[in-house]
C-alpha cells in the first residue's frame, strides 16, 4: 500500500494565488465604497465652513485658516487700530463698502460682526497675491502717514485694517469678507451667516 507524500510547493502556490485572487476582489469592492464616501467635486468646490477657536487671539496678532482654498486672516484690533479706520477714510477708494466685498452685516466701517475682529480673505484684489500685515501705526517705507493695515509688495497696494483699498493703488476692490458667525465668545465659524444653525452676528 503506497502513500503519496503533500505536494507543499503546490499547496503553498494555491495558497497564495487564492490569496491574491481575494485580495483583488476586496479592492474591487471596496473602491466604489470609499468613492461613495469621499465629498463631491462639487461640494469641495463649494468648501466646507471651518471652525476656529479664538479665545487666545491676541490684539495685533493675526490667525490664518485656509477656506474653499484661500487663506483667512482673523485679526485682533486694538481699540487705537479701530479709532484709526476714520483716520484714513479721505484716502480711501471704498469706504463705505459699496462694492459687494463682504456680507451685508459686515458693510459698517470696521467691516466685521465684532470691531475688534477681523475676517479677511488674505488675497489682494489686484492679482491674488498675499499682502504683507503691518499692523503698526507708525511710519513705514511705503507710506509715511500709515495707520496700521496690509501692504502688497509685489504692485504697492495698500488695505487699512478693516481691508478697504487705498485711492491710487493697483487693487481695485477692498479686500473679501467671507461669511462668518460667532458660536459664543470664543469660537468663529467662517464659511457660516450668523442666520446659520442659530449664530450670533
Amino acid at each position: 500500500m503506497s502513500s503519496e507524500a503533500p505536494d507543499l510547493n503546490r499547496r503553498r502556490f494555491l495558497t497564495g494565488a487564492a490569496t491574491v485572487v481575494g485580495g483583488v476582489g476586496l479592492v474591487f469592492t471596496a473602491v466604489p465604497f470609499l468613492s461613495y464616501l469621499r465629498p463631491s467635486a462639487r461640494a469641495l468646490a463649494a468648501g466646507a465652513p471651518v471652525e476656529l477657536d479664538i479665545s487666545k487671539l491676541e490684539v495685533g496678532r493675526r490667525i490664518e485658516v485656509e477656506w474653499r482654498g484661500r487663506p483667512v486672516w482673523v485679526i485682533g484690533r486694538s481699540q487705537e487700530q479701530i479709532d484709526a479706520l476714520e483716520d484714513v477714510r479721505d484716502r480711501l477708494r471704498d469706504p463705505d463698502s459699496e462694492v459687494d466685498q463682504q456680507p451685508e452685516y459686515a458693510r459698517n466701517p470696521a467691516r466685521s460682526v465684532k470691531p475688534d475682529v477681523a475676517v479677511l480673505v488674505g488675497v489682494c484684489t489686484h492679482l491674488g497675491c498675499a499682502p504683507g500685515f503691518h499692523p503698526e501705526i507708525r511710519p513705514q517705507h511705503f507710506d509715511q502717514d500709515w495707520r496700521g493695515g496690509f501692504f502688497c509688495a509685489c504692485h504697492g497696494s495698500m488695505f487699512d485694517m478693516a481691508g478697504r483699498v487705498y485711492r491710487g493703488v493697483p487693487a481695485p476692490t477692498n479686500l473679501v469678507v467671507p461669511p462668518h458667525r460667532y458660536v459664543g465668545d470664543d469660537y468663529l465659524v467662517v464659511g457660516e451667516d450668523p442666520t446659520d444653525e442659530g449664530g450670533t452676528a
